[in-house]
Order: C-alpha cells, then sequence, then structure tokens
C-alpha cells in the first residue's frame, strides 16, 4: 500500500510527437480539425437517426451506438493532444493518465464488439429477412448493445487496476502522445507477468470473438448474396451492409498491422502514427463512410435541408 501511495503522487511527462514549434503549431490546428469533424460529423448522424422514424431500426440503433463510442473516444484523447502539443508543461498527473486509459481501452474494445454485433445485424437482415423483426427485437438489441458497453468497461477497470499497482521507478517520460498500457509497463521495476498476461488474454478473447462473429456472418451473407439470381438484388443486398463491411475492414486492418508486424521492426513514430490512424482519424471517417455509402441517411440529410430552406 505505501509503494502504491507513492505512485499516486507521480507526474508522466507526455513527449507527443515533435519538439519543433512549427510542426507543434501544424498538428495542433490539424488536431483541432479533425476532433471538430469527429465531434459534428457523429453528432449529426446521431440527431438524423433520432429524427426520422424510419431510421428507427436495429441497424441506426447500434450506428449510433457506434457514433457515441467515437465521440468519447475522441474526446477521451484528442483533448490531451492540443494540450500538450502547445503547453510547455507536457506533464499529466497518474490520474489523468489512469482516467484517459480507462476510458480510451474501454471505448475500443467496446466499438470493437459494437462492430460484431452490427455484422449479425446484417446477417439477420440479409440471411433471415422473413425472422429479422422476431430475431432483432427490442430486447435482443438492447442486451446486444449492453453486452459490449459492459465488456468493454468491466476488462478496462480490471486492467487499470492492475497497471497502476505497480511500482513506476525508471525514467517517467511516455513517448507518445497519450497515456497506454505498454508505455506503464515498461516503466515499472516491478513484476509485470500478470500484467502482460492479463492483456494478452483480454485482447485474445475479445479480438478472436469480434473477429469470428464478424467472419462468421460475413461467410454467411456472401453465400446468401452470390445464391441471388438477379443482380439488381445482389447488389441491393451487398450495399445494405458496405458502409460496415468498410468500417471494419478499415477497424481490422488498422489494428492487425499494429500488432502484427514484427519486432525486429519496431519504430516507435510508426507505432504512433498507426495509433494516431485508430485513435483519432477513425472515429472521424466512420460517419462520413455511412454518410457516403448510405441513401437512407443521404436522402434523410436531402429531406431534413429540403426543409430547413423552406
Amino acid at each position: 500500500m505505501g509503494q502504491l501511495n507513492q505512485t499516486t503522487s507521480h507526474r508522466f511527462i507526455l513527449l507527443g510527437l515533435s519538439s519543433s514549434p512549427h510542426l507543434q503549431v501544424m498538428f495542433f490546428l490539424l488536431f483541432l480539425i479533425i476532433y471538430f469533424m469527429t465531434i459534428s460529423g457523429n453528432f449529426l448522424l446521431i440527431v438524423i437517426v433520432r429524427m426520422n422514424p424510419t431510421l428507427h431500426s436495429p441497424m441506426y440503433f447500434f450506428l449510433t451506438n457506434l457514433s457515441i463510442i467515437d465521440i468519447c473516444l475522441s474526446s477521451s484523447i484528442a483533448p490531451v493532444i492540443l494540450r500538450t502539443t502547445l503547453a510547455k508543461d507536457k506533464s499529466i498527473s497518474l490520474l489523468g493518465c489512469a482516467s484517459q486509459i480507462f476510458f480510451s481501452l474501454s471505448l475500443g474494445a467496446t466499438e470493437c464488439l459494437i462492430l460484431a454485433v452490427m455484422a449479425y445485424d446484417r446477417f439477420a437482415a440479409i440471411c433471415r429477412p422473413l425472422h429479422y423483426n422476431t430475431i432483432m427485437n427490442k430486447t435482443v438489441c438492447f442486451y446486444m448493445a449492453a453486452v459490449p458497453w459492459s465488456a468493454g468497461f468491466i476488462n478496462s477497470l480490471v486492467q487499470v487496476t492492475l497497471t497502476f499497482q505497480l511500482p513506476f521507478c525508471k525514467c517517467h517520460s511516455i513517448n507518445h502522445y497519450f497515456c497506454e498500457i505498454p508505455a506503464f509497463i515498461r516503466m515499472s521495476c516491478g513484476d509485470t507477468f500478470l500484467n502482460e498476461l492479463s492483456l494478452f488474454i483480454a485482447a485474445g478473447i475479445i479480438g478472436m470473438c469480434s473477429f469470428l462473429l464478424t467472419l462468421t456472418s460475413y461467410l454467411h451473407i456472401i453465400s446468401t448474396i452470390l445464391k441471388i439470381t438477379s443482380s439488381q438484388g445482389r447488389q441491393k443486398s451487398f450495399s445494405t451492409c458496405a458502409s460496415h463491411l468498410t468500417v471494419v475492414s478499415l477497424s481490422y486492418g488498422i489494428a492487425l498491422f499494429m500488432h502484427m508486424h514484427p519486432r525486429s521492426s519496431y519504430s516507435p513514430k510508426q507505432d504512433q502514427i498507426l495509433g494516431l490512424l485508430y485513435t483519432v482519424l477513425t472515429p472521424m471517417l466512420n460517419p462520413i463512410i455511412y454518410s457516403i455509402r448510405n441513401e437512407d441517411i443521404k436522402n434523410s440529410v436531402k429531406k431534413a435541408l429540403h426543409v430547413h430552406l423552406l
């Protein structure tokens, strides 16, 4: 307990992306624009779904959850980046780091699971259309959303608790733009075996469950679409899951590249750039992808603009 109390007074230095003043200003403006677009894009998507009764379906219920996750995930990271990019004092308290890790880790896991749930929803819509309303009723949708949120926050609570029981007696400079558990494990002079094992198990369970549910759903979806004789019918069926497939491919592609590249080619800058793509850029792109490729949302926006202009 005394060791834990000693660590709570520590502050950590976020080194960020660059020490050049000109690059810092450029990064600040870039992150500010991305953050504004992320918040406004996802918020607009939520408003459109809530205002249009025709969009009150399971697909858009889960899409609303995804937008809420993206807003919260970006808000747990972007403000810290903006502050530390220009500020002379780049330090952050242990409590601040713990809070950032807790929310970013829990929301990242929740997003991964929600994307898998959305794949199952598309499977039910395309492969079981006659039973879709029964399969995806309100109660089922509620639990299918509640389980990812609960799993994400429980996992994050366990990981953060284990991490901040470690003694930190090495350099307190974090070569990153935000706090993350691997950096704290590297700074610790205690036994980190349990921490690394718990991270590996949690990532394996959440990652594999999400990947297998998504893969299985899309194998059935593709098989069903190929059986449709009409080319127009195939195109219409595929268009209902094209946006989700694009978002899933983007998210899994970045995540796999982050964790599967050889350790011999490890580069802190490379990890920072990939981390930026996953935690900052992807939340901004998600509503854009759904808006561009989804006719229902585009029609709702046009209708709203038409009513507003009149």
